[in-house]
Parts: structure tokens; C-alpha cells; sequence
């Protein structure tokens, strides 16, 4: 770089760097050179080195995403990534800057001489939604299953959370969720029941064998109907059955790449419905195993019958009880670990607070203790702490609650939902961010020292889950 085009750079202003850009996959070639862009002194100081990191992955992201996207075949794919290597570390090795048409005013530097612009409305829109490339695995050996390092929980878009747009809307967002990397998706047959699978089947079945969809039984709902009201504990194995036939059908699937069962029954021994899971997985009709809200113990008994895949449970800064015996058995047997509702239902985005109204019919926060009013307006001191976290790191309260989680162990895999594109972003913009463990815990310790006002669940729900 010429030494004129540096020179007189001022104190403060040290953020500005060179962006010189060179990606080749499949003799394409992504070039961005011989620019460089910097802030006004008072705007350098403002934005620091994570911010800086942000802009890079991001340009990273859409030259990954426009590449994958005009790629004919996975096995091309695969080829041009063996003959072509690259990856983030190498990628922000050779880029300090790219994407700066999200600032403005900018000031570019050319032969000493200085000239303001403003960035266009077009170079505004060319900022790209991000692409997934980190994948996690859950479980080990025959019961390991690699998907994205984050899901998408598909419950909200029809289900439990209030008002949701018409279910085109939501079609189209799981479109862009899988178009986004996205491969890990959740229902249930008990969300509706069935008009979640349904949706899910709708969405996603032209994607079967490119993306797993999971699902979930353990209710009562016998000849396939709503039986009782709310529908009682039912995993007995002409049960566990006949759901997988009715599932599959709704899904539109061939085989269910991972099946949970949604509550611990009492009445038939977590043995009977291991070993009942085993024969469908042998007669190919589900791939893994898995459970939710349940404890070690319960844990380690299905695992002796069938390798357990996947543990899912509630878990964020505002419960985590996991910590003390599941996420260990987890870590000991190499089981997957992914929590849901990993905002804790949207309150640790900062979107909620005490005059929100969950009083439209089809959302069961309105029963949650945590989300009375009093308790909402205690509770966020909580946000508070989160928005204080990211408001110094250029990040916000939802993608600091997400990614506590993804740092905490490499086999977690949060399952954040929404129904809105910009929300969609927000999550997977998460695993662009990278902060010290000290960083961490210091957000942790700070949520720690607030009181919790409010049970998780209502006495009826709570005595159904084990941890």
C-alpha cells in the first residue's frame, strides 16, 4: 500500500484499514482492493475491534452464501472445497474491512486527498442475510447427527405465541431459514395439536434429505384426536406408534431424523419406551433418539436401552438448573444438549415489558407466572444487563442471550424461533461474534446477583418436567 495513502492518518482514527479481498472458489473470483476506509476520529474511538470483526465475517458470509447459492450440486461443492481452501480465520487474516457501506458519512483516502460520501440506497440493500457454515453434532457413534449450530423452532409460527402471520408468510420464512443454512428444525405433534407438523410437513418436505426435521410425542392423543383437554401424559408403546405413522404423514417425510419424547410419563418405565424407539429406528422409520425435561437418572436409564442423541430442555440465563446434573450426564455420555426457548419466550430480547398483552387466545405466556406484569417489571433488570453487555460490543440483547448459550458448550444447539425475517437475521447473525470466556462470566455473575420474580411454569406444568 502506498505510504502517501496512509499518511496523516490522526490519533483515533487507527480503526481504518485496508480492504483487499481475493476468494476464489470454481474460478470465481471476488476482488476488493486498494480502498481504504476510515471514520471521523470521534466515530473510530465510538466503534471498537468487535464491530470492526462483525463487518468482515459479514462480507465473509455473503461471499460464502452467493458462492454455495450458484453452486449446481453438493458434490461440486465438496470438490471446489477440497482444491480451494478457505475459511474465516484465513479470511480475516486478509481482510481488515469490507461491507463499510453500512457506515456513513465515510471519508475515502486516495493520494492524500479527501473526499465525503454518502453510501447509495442500493449499496444500503446489498447487505446479504447470513449464511450458516458452523455445524455441531449431537450425540456420538451411531447416535451422532450434525446439523447447524443453530435450529429453528418452529412452534411460534402457528402455536402459543399469540397473533402470527398467515401461513404462506410462514412458509416462506422457513424458506429462507434452510436457504440460510439453517438444517435443524423443530415441532411437535402436541403444537396445535398437528397444525405444526403440518405447516413444518408444507414448508420443508421438499428439503428431506437436505435438513432434519424433529418431532416430538408423549401426549394423549389416541386415534389421533384430541382426547381430553389439556391432553394427558401418553407414552405407552402402541402409542409411541401410532404418532410416528400420523407424523410422518403430516410431515411428509420418510423417516424422522430425530424423535423426543415431549414429557416423562410416570406411568410406563423410560425402558419400555427406549427399547420401542430401538425397533423403529431398526425398521428405519426414525434415525435417533431423544428426550426433553428430564433428569440424569432418567437419562441414563434410556441410555442403557438406546443411545441417546439429544437432550432437550428450557434453558437460558434465567434457568439454568441443567447445569447441575444434565448438561454433566451430557457431556459424560456424549449427548447432545438443546434448549428451548433459549430467549426465554422473547423476554430476553428487551421486546417485552409490563403493558405487553398476551391476552389473544393462542399464547400460553398469559399462564406463566414470570410474565405477569409485576414479575416482568422486576425481570428486567435482567434485559438490562444484557442490553448493557451488548450495547459495548455492538450487539443486541437477543444475539447476547443466544450466544452465552452456543459458548457454553460445543454440543449445545439452541433452537431460537420467530416469525419475522428480521429476527431470523438477528439469530444467525450470533454466530458471527466471538468474546472471552472472562467476558462471559462476568455477564453471568452480573445476572446471578438479581432476584427472579416468578415460577417458570404454573404448578400443573412444572410437576411434568424433571429438571
Amino acid at each position: 500500500m502506498p505510504k502517501k495513502m496512509i499518511a496523516g492518518l490522526q490519533e483515533g482514527q487507527q480503526n481504518a484499514m485496508l480492504a483487499t479481498v481475493a476468494v476464489g472458489r470454481n474460478n470465481r473470483y471476488i476482488e476488493i482492493a486498494n480502498t481504504i476506509v476510515f471514520l471521523r476520529s470521534d466515530e473510530a474511538n465510538f466503534i471498537g475491534s468487535h464491530s470492526w470483526q462483525y463487518i468482515a465475517i459479514t462480507a465473509f458470509n455473503k461471499i460464502e452464501y452467493n458462492l454455495k447459492k450458484n453452486m449446481s450440486n453438493n458434490t461440486e461443492l465438496q470438490k471446489n472445497e477440497n482444491s480451494h481452501p478457505s475459511n474465516r480465520r484465513d479470511f480475516l487474516k486478509n481482510v481488515a474491512l469490507f461491507g463499510a457501506s453500512a457506515l456513513a458519512p465515510t471519508v475515502l483516502v486516495s493520494s492524500g486527498k479527501q473526499q465525503t460520501t454518502t453510501p447509495s440506497i442500493d449499496s444500503q440493500n446489498e447487505n446479504p442475510m447470513p449464511f450458516i457454515t458452523e455445524r455441531r453434532t449431537l450425540g456420538k457413534g451411531s447416535a451422532a447427527m450434525e446439523v447447524s449450530a443453530l435450529g429453528f423452532g418452529l412452534m411460534g409460527m402457528n402455536y402459543h405465541r399469540g397473533v402470527h402471520p398467515d401461513e404462506k408468510a410462514m412458509i416462506k420464512l422457513a424458506h429462507e431459514g434452510v436457504e440460510r443454512g439453517v438444517t435443524f428444525f423443530d415441532t411437535a405433534e402436541t403444537y396445535g395439536p398437528f397444525i405444526n407438523e403440518e405447516l413444518a410437513g408444507k414448508a420443508l418436505a421438499e428439503y428431506k434429505g437436505k435438513i432434519a426435521v424433529t418431532t416430538k410425542f408423549g401426549f394423549n392423543y389416541a386415534g389421533n384426536k384430541k382426547n381430553e383437554i389439556p391432553a394427558g401424559l401418553n407414552s405407552r408403546p402402541e402409542r409411541i406408534r401410532e404418532m410416528v405413522e400420523a407424523s410422518l404423514k403430516r410431515l411428509n417425510i420418510d423417516t424422522i431424523e430425530l424423535l423426543y419424547q415431549h414429557r416423562f410419563d410416570p406411568n410406563v418405565p423410560i425402558e419400555d419406551v427406549a427399547g420401542t424407539v430401538k425397533d423403529l429406528i431398526t425398521e428405519g422409520k426414525v434415525k435417533h433418539f431423544g428426550l426433553c425435561e428430564v433428569g440424569a437418572e432418567t437419562i441414563r436409564k434410556a441410555y442403557a436401552v438406546q443411545p441417546v442423541t439429544a437432550i432437550q430442555s428450557e434453558y437460558h440465563l434465567m434457568w439454568r438448573e441443567v447445569e447441575k446434573e444434565v448438561l454433566p450426564v451430557c457431556e459424560e455420555l456424549g449427548i447432545g444438549f438443546v434448549p428451548y426457548s433459549p430467549v426465554n419466550r422473547g423476554f430476553l430480547t428487551g421486546a417485552i415489558n409490563e403493558y405487553t398483552s398476551f391476552s389473544g387466545g393462542n399464547d400460553n405466556r398469559n399462564i406463566l407466572p414470570r410474565f405477569t406484569p409485576d414479575a416482568i417489571r422486576a425481570n428486567l433488570k435482567i434485559v438490562e444487563e444484557l442490553n448493557k453487555f451488548g450495547r459495548a460490543r455492538g450487539i443486541t440483547a437477543s444475539q447476547v442471550a443466544l450466544g452465552w448459550l452456543l459458548q457454553k458448550a460445543p454440543f449445545i444447539v439452541p433452537i431460537p424461533g420467530t416469525t419475522k425475517l428480521s429476527h431470523l437475521e438477528e439469530n444467525l447473525r450470533t454466530l458471527d461474534f466471538n468474546f472471552s470466556k472472562q467476558e462471559w462470566c462476568e455477564l453471568e455473575d452480573a445476572v446471578a446477583n438479581i432476584t427472579i420474580v416468578g415460577d417458570r411454569y404454573p404448578a400443573s406444568e412444572q410437576k411434568r418436567v424433571q429438571s
